[in-house]
């Protein structure tokens, strides 16, 4: 299972909420990203108020009601945290909530860090406007870093604040839509500190379980949807893969130089084989056209790594899900034993090695 490419538009964690506490030399940070994080809740109207908005479609209004569904579905038949979160709506006057900015060092495929004293380290910043994204950019960009910025349309608080709707998350098909009330409703419920990783595999991983279960709940398990959710696994299962083994070569291709200077044009070229590959392979295979934009912009280390952030192989996860009788809220109870954990992914890979076959 993955994520599909709806984790382009998710920031999963709001990093900039971290900023509070940090110390003075990021107070400009702070002030800006404290500023723009009130108006926007002071921006909340409830979804019943919003419901009654003229100026609202009526498709839109629908997601709304079925975002309540999914949220009511988390917190009851997957055993989520129950919050006030997605109770509320803001109207953006932009398509995206926030910016999210990655960076990597150009010679080697390892996220450059951003330390935060309530969430510990994050490969991510965030800001809500786009042109200090680009700003910071640029600074990072001097420091001989790849970096990747990107637009994103929803985000946890990780129960810090009430999370509303977005206007931005409107624009998701109904499953997608149902995927990230629940993939953003993971946050809320287990956070493991600095484990940015497992945090988004796990967010992942029950997203797309619960969404599943959502739809053989709602629709039956011959709907329509349920098939589509299938075949979108199966795509993501064959881009996970892709993806995985092409990092793991790129990393080996990086060590094999380390210490020497390598030419832009060569490391590029390492760099296009991916793509190519991709077109040759990869894409025939995949049904449902949602990764077209790996084959668009820049790719560069930073954004690889954004990749693997969010389709790394999630077998571990299965397989313990399978050997707990599929049962999620016995799988959640377990992963809530990973919280104290030093190393979370690798008490995982342990307990999924034990587990029995699978035919």
């Amino acid at each position: 299972m993955g994520a599909r490419s709806r984790w382009l538009w998710s920031g999963g964690l709001l990093a900039i909420l971290a900023a509070f506490g940090l110390t003075a030399c990021q107070t400009p940070y702070l002030i800006e990203s404290a500023v723009s994080q009130a108006d926007l809740l002071l921006s909340r109207v409830s979804i019943e108020k919003a419901l009654q908005d003229e100026r609202l479609s009526e498709e839109h209004k629908r997601k709304l009601k079925l975002a309540q569904e999914a949220r009511l579905f988390a917190e009851t038949a997957l055993g989520l945290k129950k919050t006030k979160n997605y109770t509320s709506y803001v109207h953006l006057d932009r398509p995206y909530v926030t910016y999210v900015i990655s960076a990597a060092p150009r010679t080697e495929l390892k996220p450059y860090l951003w330390k935060y004293p309530l969430v510990g380290a994050l490969p991510y910043r965030g800001y809500f406007k786009e042109a200090r994204a680009k700003e910071e950019a640029e600074k990072l960009k001097t420091k001989d870093l790849d970096v990747y910025v990107r637009g994103v349309s929803a985000f946890s608080t990780l129960g810090w604040f009430r999370d509303p709707i977005l206007s931005s998350m409107l624009r998701y098909q109904d499953h997608d839509l149902v995927n990230t009330i629940i993939h953003e409703t993971v946050h809320a419920t287990l956070y493991v500190k600095s484990k940015a990783d497992f945090n988004e595999r796990l967010a992942t991983f029950i997203g797309n379980v619960g969404t599943m279960m959502f739809y053989q709940s709602r629709e039956g398990e011959a709907s329509a949807t349920v098939d589509r959710i299938r075949r979108e696994n199966a795509d993501d299962q064959t881009f996970s893969t892709f993806i995985s083994n092409e990092i793991d070569e790129l990393t080996k291709w990086y060590e094999e130089r380390k210490g020497q200077s390598i030419p832009e044009d060569l490391r590029q070229a390492r760099i296009a084989e991916i793509r190519a590959r991709y077109e040759e392979r990869i894409r025939p295979q995949i049904s449902e056209g949602d990764y077209r934009g790996f084959t668009q912009g820049e790719l560069n280390n930073a954004r690889l790594l954004n990749y693997r952030l969010y389709f790394e192989d999630l077998s571990d996860f299965e397989a313990v899900y399978r050997k707990l009788g599929s049962d999620l809220k016995s799988f959640l109870a377990f992963c809530k034993t990973l919280e104290d954990a030093d190393e979370p992914e690798k008490v995982l890979a342990a307990e999924a090695a034990a587990a029995p076959a699978t035919k």
